[in-house]
């Protein structure tokens, strides 16, 4: 295996990620339905703001993922081939944290803690992972201009 796979994992995490974000789409729809409430309304039931508030949170959050996640795969993957896998686990990581956030959030909104640190460790990781790989090939960018 080498770092030649690192794109294919991150598209498949890519998609993941929006399969999950779909969703949290469709938890407000559900929940919008069950409490009666029309859009464009955003309150109204405590469970159908929760399932909002977690539908928002994740788009909050995956403009800085999904960057990361591939500035990672396409810098840091090659210049570290011993472990090129690291950005896709970190974006499946990420997609777990998100899911441990609605499962707990949807419960109560103190439960949201263990998903929302999940995922954002994995994605502060991402983001490092993207600063090293830039890092490391900062040399041959300046050489060849």
């Amino acid at each position: 295996m080498s770092s030649i796979l690192a794109m294919p994992l991150a598209a498949i995490v890519t998609i993941l990620a929006s399969v999950v974000y779909l969703m949290t789409g469709f938890g407000v729809a559900s929940m919008r339905g069950k409490h009666k409430i029309d859009a464009p309304a955003v309150t109204g039931n405590p469970e159908f703001e929760r399932a909002y508030r977690v539908q928002m949170n994740t788009l909050e959050a995956m403009p800085i993922f999904l960057p990361a996640l591939w500035l990672a795969t396409i810098y840091f993957s090659p210049r570290v081939e011993i472990v090129w896998w690291l950005p896709a686990v970190l974006g499946v990581l990420w997609i777990i944290g998100r899911y441990l956030y609605m499962r707990g959030y949807m419960v109560e909104a103190s439960k949201r803690s263990t998903g929302f640190l999940v995922s954002l460790l994995a994605q502060i990781t991402l983001m490092l992972l993207t600063l090293v790989g830039v890092a490391m090939s900062w040399p041959t960018m300046t050489t060849s201009v």
